[in-house]
C-alpha cells in the first residue's frame, strides 16, 4: 500500500461514512484472563462515543510507510490452505457476525501477545468501501465504482489507570480527589486485512501497525499471520551500520559517511517534495553507486551489496528513512557529541594538527555556552 491509498481508508473512520455498524472486542488483564467482551452498535451509542471507537481503530492506520505500517506477506500456500490466513478471511466474510470466529480469534491473539504488566483492549470492526472511479487526471467519481473493498482493522489499545485529580463537587462547593478511572490509551499495534494495494482487495497482504517502530510485537505477527519476521527500523539500522563497517574492513573514513549521510538525505527530501504516495526505497546497488562516488574501491563495494543480500534478501530494496537520522548530523567521541543540521554537515572537518587528530566546526558566527553569548579570542 502506499500513503495515498492509507489516506483514502484512513478518511473513512467517521460515523457518516463509514459502514462500520459494530466494534467488537475484549479486555484483557495482565494475567492474559480476558474480564470482558465488547459488541458495541455504534448507532446507538452517543456520537462522542461513537467517534471515539472510530479513532481509536483509525489510529491502526496512522505513522509512516516502512516504519509504522509494515507489509505482511503471505505465501501462495497460505492463503490458499494457511490456517492463520483462513481465520482472518472468515472473520472478513462473515462481516464479524459470528462469535466463534471472533472468540477463536481473541483467544489465539491473547495467547500470543505479551503486552507485560498492561491490561489491554482488543478491538475488532469490519467495513464495506464502494471504492469510487478515480480518472487518469486523479479525479474522483464516486457514482462510477466498479469496486469493493471488504476488510476488517483491529487496533490493541493499553488500558491504564487515570492520574488521581482535584475534582469540584458543585453540590458540597468543594474540591475532592477523584479519578475518572481506567483510560482506553492509542492502539499500541494493530493491523489491516486484506491490503488496499492499487485501490483493491490484496488477498496476499495484510498491513501491520506499530506505534514504536522499534518495538515490533513479533509474538503477535507469529501468532496471528505465521508469516517471515519482520526488522523492525532500528534492526534495519542496525544491520545496514554493521553491513558497512563489515564490508569497509572496520576503516570507515569520516568523508564517506559523511557524504553517504548527504546522500541519503538528500533522496530523502526530494521525495518528500515529489509528493510521490510510493514509500521511498532505494537498493543496495544504488548505496554501492554512491559509495563508489565517496571513492569507496570496489572489491568492498562487491562485499556490501552481497551482504545486504544475505541479511536483507534478494532484491533488497531498503528504506533510506529507517537507515540513516535525516533529521541530525551527530559525531561522537568518548567525552563528547556534536550535532549539526543535516544540511550543514559539511562544516564539520577533520583534521591533524601536531599528532593529534581533532573534529573541527567553524566558529565564525554566534557561540553560545549553556545559552550565553561568548567570544572566542583569537
Amino acid at each position: 500500500m502506499n500513503r495515498r491509498e492509507v489516506s483514502e481508508l484512513r478518511r473513512r473512520f467517521h460515523p457518516e461514512k463509514s459502514f462500520i455498524s459494530h466494534v467488537y472486542g475484549c479486555y484483557v488483564n495482565s494475567g492474559k484472563e480476558i474480564i470482558a467482551y465488547l459488541d458495541e452498535p455504534l448507532g446507538v451509542l452517543h456520537q462522542e462515543e461513537a467517534e471515539k471507537y472510530l479513532s481509536l481503530l483509525k489510529k491502526a492506520l496512522s505513522g509512516a510507510l516502512g516504519r509504522n505500517l509494515l507489509d505482511i506477506s503471505f505465501t501462495t500456500r497460505q492463503v490458499a490452505e494457511g490456517e492463520e490466513h483462513r481465520l482472518l478471511s472468515d472473520l472478513r466474510d462473515t462481516d464479524l457476525k459470528d462469535e466463534a470466529l471472533r472468540l477463536k480469534f481473541f483467544q489465539k491473539a491473547v495467547e500470543s501477545l505479551n503486552m507485560g504488566d498492561t491490561n489491554y483492549l482488543i478491538l475488532l470492526a469490519h467495513d464495506v468501501y464502494d471504492v469510487p472511479y478515480r480518472a487518469k487526471d486523479d479525479s474522483v467519481m464516486a457514482d462510477a465504482s466498479d469496486t469493493v473493498f471488504s476488510y476488517i482493522v483491529c487496533a490493541v489499545c493499553p488500558v491504564k489507570d487515570s492520574k488521581v485529580e482535584l475534582s469540584y463537587d458543585p453540590q458540597e462547593k468543594h474540591f475532592h480527589n477523584r479519578t475518572a478511572g481506567q483510560i482506553v490509551a492509542q492502539p499500541e499495534l494493530g493491523f489491516l486485512f486484506p491490503a488496499f494495494d492499487d485501490r483493491a482487495t490484496n488477498l496476499y497482504n495484510a498491513l501491520f501497525y506499530t506505534r514504536k517502530p522499534d518495538e515490533l510485537h513479533q509474538e503477535f505477527i507469529d501468532g496471528i499471520f505465521h508469516t517471515e519476521p519482520i526488522m523492525s527500523a532500528g534492526e534495519q539500522k542496525e544491520t545496514f551500520s554493521s553491513i558497512l563497517y563489515d564490508a569497509m574492513e572496520g576503516e570507515c573514513s569520516f568523508d564517506v559517511l559523511q557524504s553517504l549521510h548527504e546522500q541519503l538525505r538528500e533522496r530523502i527530501e526530494l521525495h518528500k517534495e515529489s509528493k510521490d504516495p510510493e514509500p521511498l526505497g532505494i537498493t543496495a546497488k544504488e548505496v554501492g553507486g554512491m559509495l563508489t562516488e565517496c571513492g569507496v574501491e570496489e572489491k568492498q563495494i562487491e562485499t556490501f551489496q552481497n551482504k545486504c543480500e544475505e541479511q536483507f534478501g534478494d532484491d533488497v530494496v531498503l528504506r533510506p528513512e529507517n537507515i540513516i537520522d535525516s533529521k541530525k548530523f551527530k559525531v561522537s567521541t568518548a567525552d563528547s557529541q556534536i550535532m549539526v543540521s543535516p544540511d550543514r554537515s559539511y562544516l564539520v572537518e577533520t583534521r591533524l594538527i601536531d599528532g593529534k587528530k581533532y573534529i573541527l566546526i567553524p566558529a565564525d558566527e554566534t557561540v553560545e555556552v549553556n545559552g550565553l553569548p561568548v567570544t572566542i579570542s583569537q
